[in-house]
């Protein structure tokens, strides 16, 4: 039972990173923030969802430091 379940999340969490291939969160031209690594996590975590029309979106403010 272990073990099935743990093939179950493996092949959820690959659902979820083929999603984010897909609409382009791995390539080049991406802009690295808080913001587009947060989107990217969590299209990954929803997995199947995201062929059901969930479109996970993360919206973060990384405060700026003091000066």
């Amino acid at each position: 039972m272990r073990n099935l379940f743990g093939i179950l999340v493996i092949v959820w969490l690959l659902i979820g990173v083929l999603a984010a291939f897909q609409r382009g969160y791995f390539s080049d031209d991406q802009e690295v923030s808080c913001r587009t690594a947060g989107t990217t996590v969590v299209t990954v975590i929803a997995g199947p969802l995201n062929y059901v029309g969930a479109n996970p979106k993360v919206d973060c403010e990384v405060p700026e430091p003091s000066q």
